[in-house]
C-alpha cells in the first residue's frame, strides 16, 4: 500500500506546504536524509497560538503538534515528490511554548510522534527531543522539525 493510500485510509488530507517565513528553505535533502525545518502549528491557514500551562491544555498541545506533523508530511511530499521515498523517520524535535511550570512536553510531542507511526508504521518510530520554550515564532503553541532517511 502506498503512503497516499494509507493517508486516504486514515482520512488524512495534507495541507499545502507552507512558504518559509524567514531566510531558510523548508527541506534540505542531502546524503540520503531530508532535514525538515521547524514547522509551526497551524490549521486551515490559521496559526494555533498560545502557551501550554497558561491558556492551552495538553490535549490542545497534542492537536497543535499533530498539525505540525501534517505540515512536515506536506513539506516532505513537496520536496521528495512522494512520501513513498521515506525510508524511516529518524528524529523529531518538538518545541513547546509553555510556562516554566509546565512539564508535559513529552505528552504534547506525542501528537506529532503518533501521527508518524500511524502513517509509516514501524518506519515512523523515531528518536525525539521535546523541550519547553518561553516563546516561539509568531506566538505559536508548538514547532516541530524532522530528520528523515530517504530511499534513493
Amino acid at each position: 500500500m502506498s503512503i497516499d493510500q494509507r493517508l486516504s485510509e486514515l482520512g488524512i488530507t495534507l495541507p499545502q506546504p507552507a512558504a518559509p517565513v524567514a531566510a531558510y528553505v523548508p527541506v534540505v535533502v542531502a546524503g540520503g536524509f531530508a532535514y525538515v525545518s521547524g514547522q509551526v502549528s497551524s490549521e486551515n491557514g490559521q496559526m494555533i497560538t498560545g502557551r501550554l500551562g497558561d491558556d492551552l491544555d495538553v490535549e490542545a498541545g497534542q492537536k497543535a503538534a499533530r498539525a505540525c506533523g501534517l505540515m512536515i508530511l506536506a513539506q516532505l511530499k513537496g520536496a521528495l515528490g512522494s512520501l513513498d521515498r521515506v525510508e524511516r523517520v529518524v528524529k523529531l524535535g518538538v518545541f513547546v511554548n509553555c510556562t516554566p511550570e509546565f512539564t508535559d512536553q513529552p505528552k504534547v510531542g506525542n501528537g506529532a510522534s503518533e501521527l508518524m507511526q500511524e502513517v509509516f508504521g514501524e518506519a515512523g518510530r523515531h528518536s525525539r527531543a521535546a523541550v519547553g520554550a518561553p516563546a516561539l515564532p509568531l506566538g505559536v503553541a508548538v514547532e516541530v522539525d524532522a530528520i528523515v532517511k530517504v530511499k534513493d
